[in-house]
């Protein structure tokens, strides 16, 4: 009977501990985002999102904690970009239809009210021709990167016909420079027609899949700005 008993204890003993729930892990999670740690607070949420996939709150907080690191500068450190910070937030909605209500209101989150994917999640999407001229307005668009420079050139639509072409330039010192330059639009269906001073009229299109393309001039544009690369 000792013998045996020996034997249970050293196994028990010998057994590996539990690993943290999903709850217990977004919970220290909040404590350490609650005290400003955000880092370690993202990777406590990503191990709870981990631990219960079906855990919508986990999802939503690695969400709302990658805006706040975004919104410090830590983009490519700690890959907050806007497509996966949509990514995690839509993961959130999916699984908890509430988690939209909150997200609304969520000063964390305001680094992607620009996206298409934040826009989707509102009920509009580049698949209705109907929603183009809206998701022009609301979205941000972004030309493609040049290396360390990331993206030159980007395009806003506003109301009334008028949009904004920005574009950036690197001198021969590799020193950059932004210049701004208004023009106006109109859209028929998928196609959006702009005109900038003392040039042609520009004639795109927005894809369903929500890349505006210029074919002539001004090339592509995405929701998503070139960022971490070399």
């Amino acid at each position: 009977m000792v013998l045996a008993l020996s034997l249970l204890a050293l196994t028990l003993s010998a057994a590996p501990p539990t690993p943290p729930s999903g709850q217990a892990l977004n919970t220290q999670g909040f404590r350490l985002y609650q005290s400003g740690n955000y880092p370690e607070a993202l990777a406590k949420f990503q191990a709870a999102a981990q631990a219960t996939p079906d855990y919508a709150l986990a999802h939503y907080n690695v969400a709302a904690t990658l805006g706040v690191l975004r919104k410090q500068g830590k983009v490519c450190e700690y890959s907050a970009h806007r497509d996966a910070i949509v990514e995690k937030l839509t993961t959130a909605v999916r699984l908890d239809a509430r988690r939209l209500k909150r997200a609304r209101t969520d000063r964390d989150l305001d680094v992607i009210r620009d996206t298409l994917g934040w826009q989707k999640l509102l009920g509009l999407t580049p698949e209705k021709e109907a929603d183009v001229p809206a998701l022009l307005r609301a979205v941000s668009w972004y030309g493609p990167g040049v290396g360390v420079y990331g993206t030159t050139r980007g395009l806003r639509f506003a109301n009334r016909g008028r949009v904004e072409l920005w574009e950036k330039q690197v001198d021969d010192n590799g020193k950059p420079s932004e210049t701004r330059t208004p023009g106006t639009y109109t859209v028929r269906g998928r196609a959006v027609e702009v005109t900038l001073p003392g040039k042609k009229p520009l004639t795109g299109t927005l894809s369903e899949t929500g890349v505006l393309t210029f074919p002539e001039g001004l090339g592509a544009f995405t929701d998503s700005p070139a960022e971490c690369d070399a």
